[in-house]
């Protein structure tokens, strides 16, 4: 299968490396030249607890040199999609099927007014990836789930042959007919952890040690929740504690959250389409949502500060 991967940022190089193991035509459209130039000479390193992988899917910064692809996985940031996926315009043929395993609330539907509803598969990954070094990822994969479906929950030849293809190249890949509840229990795992981690600092080998942040991202799970609930959305898992844990198991204990990783290098978050989803959704709902508002708070004032750090 032709496959492209928008956003080949840490999460990106996952699965294209494994794609391109599992023997997949693999393209990744990344900006990053020092990136580009590392893969392709060099192969795309994947590291684990067990040991490391050496893959080769191909990077290329220009998109229009690829043609239509079967699979375009779309994993930009959710800042990013509307300008990114207009640009790689060229990758989406009328066979294309387009999924976002992207995080947060709202992809989807900037992706079906792109190309239209019945180009789009829902999706969301619980794997992680960590760059540590252009073309070199951290990563866990051992019991850590993909799941994809169709909106309305139908059974489909697509889904069924991408699923296939996820697990025949070791990602580890579930088809869901309730796909709206596996993205909302997605955004609650990344509430549990990616802002407290952000703040912190902290990985999670160590985030886990302060017993003190437990109360507060329960708290943030169970607002989130409540407004889930308020929307009639069906959950798989209503459980805070459980989705705390669920976050760090199976990652290395260096591995740093993705709004801790963009804080890090400077960078934007997708704080607005996380915990930011939750207080907006929570205001339309009529919902108070105290814990995420003041987690949106204080990222965007660790933003501010890159800004300021930059520009001084």
């Amino acid at each position: 299968m032709r496959v492209a991967i928008i956003g080949a940022g840490s999460l990106g190089s996952v699965f294209g490396g494994m794609l391109a193991l599992g023997g997949s035509e693999v393209f990744l459209i990344s900006r990053h030249t020092e990136y580009i130039d590392q893969v392709n000479l060099n192969g795309l390193r994947l590291i684990e607890e067990s040991g490391e992988r050496i893959t080769w899917p191909r990077a290329i910064k220009d998109p229009g040199l690829v043609g239509s692809v079967d699979l375009l996985i779309v994993l930009v940031k959710s800042f990013d999609t509307r300008e990114a996926m207009t640009s790689a315009s060229s990758l989406v043929g009328e066979e294309t099927t387009v999924l976002s395993l992207q995080n947060g609330l709202g992809n989807e539907e900037v992706l079906a007014d792109l190309f239209g509803w019945p180009r789009i598969l829902y999706g969301r990954t619980f794997i992680g990836g960590d760059s540590v070094a252009p073309g070199r990822v951290v990563t866990g994969l051992r019991d850590k789930l993909t799941i994809i479906g169709e909106i309305d929950g139908r059974p489909s030849s697509r889904v069924a042959k991408i699923s296939h293809l996820f697990n025949s190249s070791g990602l580890l890949t579930e088809v869901s007919d309730n796909v709206l509840g596996v993205v909302w229990n997605k955004l609650l795992v990344n509430i549990s952890t990616g802002a407290l981690a952000g703040v912190t600092g902290l990985p999670y080998g160590r985030l886990y040690d302060v017993p003190e942040l437990l109360g507060t991202a329960i708290t943030a799970v169970n607002e989130g929740i409540a407004v889930a609930k308020a929307l009639g959305v069906q959950l798989l898992d209503e459980d805070a504690e459980a989705i705390w844990l669920s976050a760090g198991r199976g990652q290395p204990a260096s591995f740093r959250t993705s709004i801790l990783q963009s804080l890090d290098r400077g960078s934007k978050t997708e704080i607005d389409f996380i915990n930011g989803a939750v207080v907006r959704l929570g205001k339309e709902v009529g919902l108070s949502t105290p814990v995420n508002q003041a987690l949106v708070a204080c990222v965007k004032g660790l933003e501010y500060r890159n800004v300021v750090d930059k520009s001084g």
